[in-house]
């Protein structure tokens, strides 16, 4: 005889259920907290300090069994899913997320009424997916995520989750290059300043600009470093407070240095990493510079 579904007090079918049928079809889940934000990692790799886990863009292997690094900790290992070390994670879980790009998976995220009137006009039909303001589409194929494609679009793939809200309807279609276009777009639109994508200008702090230092440029380079994974780790929500936050820590690092330390050039850095995860960049300018000061 077939067992019941358990059910939660709530009377939801519980979370960790949803995620083993995910894995079970090849699809790398991880939980999500209040704010549908994933768990913080534990105190061994805080500021990526353990190197971070394969998949994410950094050296080394996360050894941590917790579902650590957002996006980066979705798995389909059933035996990792259902392990002490995620259990407190599943019993707190108000949501189940999903890697897209880690099943070559690409969603639209549509994130209201007009975003996706404008999809039904120019995106070939697919899956979709109803969401709280808005729709998921979803296609075959994995491409570069992008926040604020277009007005309440976002794409999220290879370097974002999505929450799981339900299986949709309708038939995936191959992932097309009106899409894949959206993102080649903005990475050459020129921005109102008329300077093409300001995340992707050169570095510019050096030891040249910080005669008055006390620290190596090693050591520095490594915190700016450590602060804008942090700051790209954020990209459902949250990336303009961890921006003050990372401008907040460098600005103490350098408050016993005679100085200068070249705190304008790290500042950049740091607005440019809020803003490749789609904080608008009068945001970004605001929370950094706010940070800075707030060291004083």
């Amino acid at each position: 005889m077939t067992q019941p579904t358990p059910i939660r007090r709530d009377g939801h079918r519980p979370r960790l259920l949803d995620a083993l049928d995910l894995a079970a079809a090849g699809v790398p889940v991880l939980p999500l907290r209040a704010g549908k934000l994933p768990f913080g990692n534990c105190p061994a790799c805080t500021g990526n300090a353990c190197g971070g886990r394969p998949t994410m863009k950094s050296s080394g292997r996360c050894q941590c069994p917790r579902p650590c690094h957002g996006w980066a900790a979705a798995t389909t290992d059933t035996a990792v899913l259902q392990s002490p070390a995620w259990a407190e994670a599943w019993q707190q879980a108000q949501a189940v997320a999903y890697h897209p790009g880690g099943a070559r998976l690409t969603v639209v995220d549509l994130d209201d009424a007009d975003a996706a009137s404008w999809a039904r006009e120019s995106l070939p039909a697919t899956r979709i997916v109803p969401t709280t303001r808005g729709e998921h589409w979803i296609y075959l194929g994995s491409m570069r995520s992008a926040n604020n494609v277009r007005p309440s679009v976002d794409i999220k793939s290879r370097m974002q989750y999505a929450r799981w809200l339900g299986p949709g309807t309708g038939t995936m279609a191959h992932l097309p290059d009106t899409v894949r276009t959206l993102v080649d777009r903005e990475e050459t639109t020129p921005a109102r300043s008329e300077v093409v994508s300001s995340p992707n200008r050169p570095a510019t702090w050096d030891a040249a600009v910080a005669t008055g230092c006390r620290h190596t440029e090693r050591y520095v380079r490594t915190g700016l470093d450590r602060g804008v994974a942090l700051i790209r780790a954020r990209t459902e929500t949250g990336a303009g407070s961890q921006a003050f936050g990372v401008a907040q820590f460098l600005a103490k690092q350098h408050a016993a240095c005679p100085g200068p330390c070249g705190l304008d050039a790290l500042r950049q850095h740091v607005i440019d990493a809020a803003v490749s995860v789609g904080v608008p960049e009068a945001y970004a300018e605001r929370a950094v510079t706010n940070g800075l000061g707030s060291a004083a």
